[in-house]
């Protein structure tokens, strides 16, 4: 029990990819890992997952593990001198090609660009330091006008403003590493760079049931068709890196509220990442922003926040888990805290749901210790964490990829238990998890959710009070 119902995601680097240094991150507070497939190798990532399902099996707690695809990451090609310099003003042009550009003309192997780039459209260069508008495009050669000054070295990325791309948010890469990573059973593929709910239909084409599907908002068209991405996907990421470049930087804290407000009520867990705690890359503590930026997404209804280069190549990655830690559990405290992240939310009319909305009523009218939900897949813990119960919520489950799935869900305990034959089963399971695992206390309150008869998917019906014997 972590004494707090956020959960915390941390990425794995060589700061952090030691089978020391991923078990002290997870006593300090990890509950999920991320591995950046856009670094490292398979067999580097293998030996971070057999470690961390090491770590599972030693502490009796599920772990989940994030496979984040690199995404159609587009760059500028190289250049005759490795770089060249943009002036204030000045006409350059682009083509497709894969000969070194020299000053005055970048060169860079996307075709695409040049397909779908009008006039008016915007190109950024290295995460937005550079920024040239284009003027005119017979679509072999285009011309542009630099905006924002600055030296332009080989390979740097480039964010195309204001304009969908005709390309999938899988490269070939993405798929061999995809494959890779369902076959050591990760809960979740991350995917970059979505644009449309067709990008998350493919992924599951290829993933089916074997992970759960993240989809990161980073790009302004996945920002205007969020509704239908987020019907086709598990978990949403606000992904401030790319949006905060693609965007204008006044735009990106309300998009950041508007995504975790359609993600709640659609019950998709939602992660905050980037720059939380930006600072602590090399200082031991963070600024006072930043420790702000946190308790605001915490205030916002964010299932999890996410520590990027901080536990990935930072130099106080313990320390950084360790005072998120502490903010979210300072946040949480708030008397108020509710009034800031919960709004009225609207039932599906189903019998699970009308249970959903019961337990947190019950659970505060009788002062409950917990809630109790046995699943199969994991839907109606997850309804019930959406409404936010007083209490912790404790995801019983005989299959340990659903109990490792829920570990993104607020407010959630998930437990592997064997599957109950009968209700009389269920609650004595329950009566041994509250004592041996939760420290309940004789007397106390708590509430069951269950679906009768066990073991069928969807079919939860029944919602029972109990004590603690």
């Amino acid at each position: 029990m972590r004494n707090r119902n956020t959960k915390i995601l941390a990425t794995v680097g060589p700061a952090s990819a030691s089978p020391d240094m991923l078990r002290l991150l997870h006593d300090v507070g990890v509950d999920a890992f991320r591995l950046n497939f856009s670094h490292g190798s398979h067999e580097g990532h293998k030996k971070v997952i057999d470690n961390i399902r090491k770590i599972e099996a030693e502490t009796d707690i599920p772990i989940s593990i994030i496979a984040d695809m690199q995404g159609p990451k587009i760059r500028c090609g190289v250049f005759e001198n490795d770089q060249i310099t943009l002036c204030a003003g000045e006409l350059i042009k682009i083509e497709c090609s894969a000969k070194p550009g020299h000053q005055g003309l970048i060169r860079m192997p996307h075709p695409e660009l040049l397909e779908v780039l009008q006039p008016g459209h915007v190109l950024k260069f290295d995460d937005g330091k550079l920024q040239v508008t284009i003027k005119s495009n017979d679509g072999k050669i285009m011309t542009a006008i630099v905006d924002t000054a600055g030296v332009l070295k080989n390979k740097k990325g480039i964010n195309v403003i204001d304009a969908v791309l005709p390309l999938s948010a899988m490269t070939a890469k993405d798929k061999v590493d995809m494959e890779f990573a369902l076959a050591h059973n990760v809960d979740f593929i991350a995917l970059s760079f979505v644009q449309t709910a067709g990008d998350v239909k493919d992924a599951r084409a290829l993933i089916g049931n074997k992970a759960g599907i993240i989809v990161k908002i980073e790009k302004p068209s996945a920002v205007d068709n969020l509704d239908d991405i987020l019907a086709e996907a598990d978990v949403v990421m606000v992904a401030r890196g790319d949006l905060g470049v693609e965007l204008p930087l006044e735009h990106v804290p309300l998009v950041q509220r508007h995504i975790l407000r359609q993600a709640r009520m659609l019950g998709k867990p939602a992660i905050v990442a980037t720059h939380m705690l930006e600072s602590m890359i090399d200082a031991p503590s963070p600024t006072r922003a930043e420790a702000s930026d946190v308790a605001t997404a915490i205030f916002q209804g964010s299932d999890v926040v996410m520590l990027s280069a901080e536990t990935a190549v930072g130099r106080h990655p313990a320390t950084a888990v360790a005072i998120m830690d502490r903010i979210i559990k300072a946040a949480e405290s708030d008397p108020d805290w509710s009034a800031f992240s919960l709004g009225s939310l609207t039932s599906n009319g189903s019998a699970e749901d009308a249970i959903c909305f019961s337990t947190k009523s019950i659970a505060g009218t009788m002062n409950c210790a917990a809630v109790f939900g046995h699943t199969q897949t994991g839907s109606t813990v997850n309804r019930i964490s959406r409404q936010r119960p007083p209490c912790p919520i404790i995801g019983l489950t005989p299959l340990p990829g659903t109990a490792r799935r829920l570990v993104l869900c607020w407010g959630v305990v998930p437990i592997v238990t064997t599957e109950p034959q009968s209700f009389d089963d269920m609650v004595s399971s329950m009566q041994s998890v509250a004592a041996s695992k939760l420290g309940l206390s004789q007397g106390e309150s708590v509430l069951i959710t269950a679906g009768v008869p066990f073991g069928r998917p969807g079919t939860t019906n029944t919602l029972k009070v109990a004590v603690v014997e």
